[in-house]
């Protein structure tokens, strides 16, 4: 069965939003998932439909439907997940390269979601979501440390940090030459590519502020280990950032490298870049607040074989 709200806004509540005032009235619930029942038309203000950024000026009659759970539309399967932490409210993991985090077009199986479905009883997420439990995610060939919430109210309680940019999210990339500075900081307005809907980038017309800190780890003679910080997280925000200011990362299929691979003169290096087939970006570290016990966590894994092949390669002193 579904469940049925009616409030009447108190005649004091003048400006404030329509889904402000809701997650007030239903903390249990994440502001999203009330963002998302308002946008299908679950709720009507005054017997009409509204949007969740409506201003109340007080006395309005709201009532809000939630329609009754119904299973998610990714199918559970049982697909092996290296889990790094786990309790009621959430589960962190380490996601491999070439696993894509949730269904999209084309995609409908084989995703970190499907995983996730079949690995807990119960993820975050109204009935039909696409992306239950999710609250930020990687790309497909992008490693490393990911959570995911259980419930709305560590779903809320994430979503939240990471929108303020108060977590710590540390990458290691394995990028073409040598900086000529030891750290720096990249800023611009990212957004959707003018001419290439895949990519996305700093020259948009429209897009949002990012923000990526970057540090050198190690040099070697033609690839540099950098070490980024990201205090904001757009889509390929790393990969646009990188690729813009002249350091490309080895692998990258989709942002170019201008031509880097091809002029390599180590050919066992160059072999293996492209076995690698991806983008040499990992998430390595990722710290946080406990939604529920306020407890500060941080999880940290190495890359993976094929980013640690290539690594301990130019460690031993190969270009």
């Amino acid at each position: 069965m579904g469940q049925i709200y009616n409030f009447i806004v108190p005649s004091s509540i003048n400006e404030q939003r329509l889904d402000s005032f809701l997650v007030k009235q239903l903390p249990e619930m994440s502001r999203a998932a009330l963002q998302r029942l308002i946008d299908e038309g679950n709720l009507l203000l005054d017997n009409n439909r509204a949007k969740p950024s409506h201003k109340l000026r007080g006395s309005e009659e709201i009532r809000l439907t939630i329609p009754p759970p119904v299973s998610a539309v990714p199918v559970a399967e049982q697909i092996p997940l290296a889990v790094l932490y786990e309790d009621h409210d959430l589960i962190v993991v380490d996601k491999p390269s070439g696993m894509t985090v949730h269904p999209g077009a084309g995609t409908d199986s084989g995703t970190l979601v499907n995983a996730l479905l079949g690995h807990c009883k119960d993820l975050s997420g109204i009935g039909g979501e696409l992306r239950p439990g999710i609250v930020h995610r990687l790309d497909k060939d992008t490693s490393g440390v990911l959570v995911a919430a259980k419930n709305d109210i560590a779903h809320r309680g994430l979503a939240e940090q990471f929108a303020v940019h108060s977590t710590k999210r540390l990458y290691w990339a394995l990028i073409y030459g040598s900086p000529k500075d030891d750290n720096g900081k990249i800023r611009s307005i990212i957004g959707r590519h003018p001419a290439d809907r895949l990519k996305m980038s700093g020259n948009a017309r429209h897009g949002k502020d990012a923000l990526t800190n970057w540090r050198v780890l190690e040099r070697f003679v033609s690839v540099s280990l950098l070490q980024l910080r990201l205090e904001t997280g757009r889509t390929h925000q790393i990969r646009v950032h990188l690729t813009e200011a002249g350091m490309p990362l080895l692998g990258d299929r989709l942002y170019s490298d201008g031509g880097r691979l091809n002029n390599l003169k180590d050919s066992r290096l160059k072999g293996y870049i492209t076995r690698m087939n991806r983008q040499a970006l990992h998430a390595m570290t990722l710290g946080f607040l406990h939604p529920v016990t306020g407890k500060y966590l941080e999880f940290s894994t190495d890359p993976p074989e094929d980013f640690s092949l290539i690594l301990d390669y130019l460690r031993q002193g190969h270009s």
